[in-house]
């Protein structure tokens, strides 16, 4: 009798996660990220409750994806280097969370349109897919020039894009301050973090330049939350 309630637990547990690894997936993810991180989100309301969207954030470290989904309401699917989607110890993971691997076309002819065709399936099965514009890692902790690519998956399916802005990851060791990210042992723990997402824009709206200008704002806001400079 001792054994019984723990294995029935256990079974419990098992058969939710069988159920919809996806949701125990990022159930598990948020647990981490709060964890590891002081964080802090605002405007999570913006995110559609129902139907496609397009999620726009900027880059800093290779744990964005894990925050900006950690803290959507609803699952995201992401687009990711190929190179890291098939790593061989989390290519069943990102496959598992619906990640879309994308390459150049230099190293795979025709690779950006098998990605651009995979965000538009998602999108017209009503998915909310997220998208990091710059295309890289910034290597100097501010935003880069926005890429065309979301001017060409808003060409194929216009839908609502919510900006994010993110701050307080800079420095850590999955970023690129003071080095390669991920060779570098870990220093911070409990670093502030804020994400911040903002009301979203109309596709006829959401162009390169628009979408990019209202993400350097909110990752400013943002900033000075991390920096202890937010009124509120």
């Amino acid at each position: 009798m001792a054994w019984g309630l723990p294995a029935l637990a256990a079974l419990a547990a098992l058969g939710w996660w069988l159920r919809s690894p996806r949701r125990v997936l990022r159930r598990l993810v948020f647990l981490v990220i709060h964890l590891l991180y002081r964080l802090r989100f605002r405007g999570r309301r913006h995110i559609p409750a129902h139907g496609p969207a397009l999620v726009v954030c900027n880059h800093v470290s290779f744990v964005d994806a894990l925050v900006v989904g950690g803290a959507s309401p609803r699952p995201l699917r992401f687009l990711m280097d190929r190179p890291i989607y098939e790593s061989p110890w989390l290519h069943w993971l990102f496959k598992l969370v619906g990640a879309i691997p994308v390459d150049s076309e230099r190293r795979d002819p025709g690779g950006l349109r098998r990605a651009l065709d995979q965000v538009s399936q998602a999108l017209c099965a009503g998915e909310v897919v997220m998208l990091f514009p710059e295309g890289r890692l910034t290597t100097d902790g501010e935003i880069q020039r926005f890429r065309r690519g979301l001017d060409l998956i808003l060409s194929r399916d216009p839908v609502p894009v919510v900006p994010a802005g993110l701050a307080g990851l800079w420095g850590s060791w999955t970023s690129h301050c003071g080095g390669r990210a991920l060779t570098k042992p870990p220093r911070r723990f409990r670093a502030r973090v804020a994400l911040y997402f903002g009301a979203p824009l109309a596709p006829a709206e959401a162009d390169r330049e628009r979408v990019e200008a209202r993400v350097r704002a909110l990752k400013g806001e943002a900033d000075d939350w991390v920096a202890g400079r937010a009124s509120r």
